[in-house]
């Protein structure tokens, strides 16, 4: 089980980096690589011929750096080299001031935005499944921004009796609003909060909300955009089970992205629109390494749609982990979509494939 304990464990209690050097002392070269297949089932044509696809590509390839920089001072950079998300270019590149850790800690730079349990809680890397789901995809984006955090907590304190592990966390963020390695474009910036409790030992609840104000995407208009989220979620952790929820709503008015998930680019859409969404998962690690995954999600793109028109996304998905050893997996999903008020099944089902190493 020390395998699983390893790669299980959270993204960094009180920063935002994504990934852990192997000691506190010089620099420590740190990434992943993670290999894919794709095949997704199109069904057939009108000739009777299959239009099922097959891809293999490189999914992420990240390499990075991180140390100390005395006793106060800490960096973090990382860097995307896979062309299948646009790379090369830098993901991540923040220094971090520790002095008063763990109640709190300053990071000034470009990091990931610390919004919800499937963004702000976890790493690319560490997803149980190998896709982020649509509500996340969508309503946590962008993922990255240039900005100053802070974050701490509470750190171990008792309770009834019970040693626990940062009771109170917190993240607040100031940030440019524009994204990933895209400089700001006006005066105003985004603020992002996350709260967490973590009460006993088993169950962590947090709560994020972020807001901010655009220049108009339209030709035209002359009143900024704006985007406000607000998300709830709970993670439980018992004996070898994990069982995790989330709920993200958003509303945008003017203009909005879809997209944007681990490096993904990001897609603009003129309009306002209101979006929700949520998911739920169950993990079990058997003594043998393997861990099957159940995941249940559901997006509605338009809350206002008409009724008998939606176009609301429900997925499952099936599938495993198999941890070779502390730095190599393997992930099988079966991605199962069931279309909204469809009378005919339509063929879109997907077998994906993963390998990771991490180093």
């Amino acid at each position: 089980m020390l395998v699983v304990v390893t790669i299980m464990s959270g993204s960094l209690l009180y920063g935002q980096e994504c990934m852990e050097g192997a000691s506190d002392e010089g620099v420590n070269i740190i990434g992943f690589v993670q290999t894919q297949s794709e095949y997704n089932f199109l069904g057939e044509d009108l000739r009777g011929e299959s239009l099922n696809e097959l891809d293999f590509y490189f999914n992420r390839v990240r390499i990075g750096v991180t140390g100390n920089a005395g006793y106060d001072f800490s960096y973090y950079a990382m860097t995307e080299m896979s062309p299948t998300i646009g790379g090369p270019m830098i993901l991540d590149a923040f220094v971090s001031y520790n002095r008063f850790a763990p109640y709190a800690k300053a990071s000034f730079g470009q990091f990931r935005t610390p919004f919800g349990l499937e963004v702000g809680s976890t790493g690319c890397h560490k997803l149980h499944t190998i896709n982020r789901t649509h509500v996340v995809s969508n309503l946590a984006a962008p993922f990255r921004d240039f900005g100053l955090m802070i974050s701490g907590g509470t750190g171990d304190i008792s309770i009834l009796g019970s040693k626990t592990t940062n009771f109170l966390g917190y993240k607040l963020a100031l940030l440019n609003g524009t994204g990933l390695n895209t400089p700001d474009d006006n005066r105003k910036k985004d603020f992002l909060a996350r709260v967490t409790l973590h009460p006993l030992d088993f169950i962590t609840v947090g709560a994020s909300y972020r807001t901010g104000e655009h220049p108009p995407l339209a030709d035209g208009v002359f009143i900024d955009d704006k985007r406000t989220r607000f998300g709830i979620d709970v993670e439980l952790k018992y004996a070898d089970f994990i069982v995790q929820g989330e709920f993200i709503d958003g509303s945008d008015d003017g203009s909005y992205t879809i997209g944007g998930g681990c490096g993904d680019p990001l897609q603009t859409v003129i309009g306002s629109i209101n979006r929700k969404g949520f998911f739920g998962q169950v993990l079990y690690m058997t003594p043998w390494n393997l861990q099957p995954v159940v995941k249940f999600e559901q997006y509605d793109p338009n809350t206002s749609e008409v009724e008998g028109l939606n176009d609301q996304i429900n997925e499952i998905t099936y599938g495993f982990n198999y941890f070779f050893n502390e730095w190599t997996r393997l992930q099988v999903n079966y991605l199962y979509r069931a279309e909204e008020n469809a009378r005919v099944e339509v063929p879109n089902d997907a077998l994906l494939i993963q390998m990771q190493i991490v180093f």
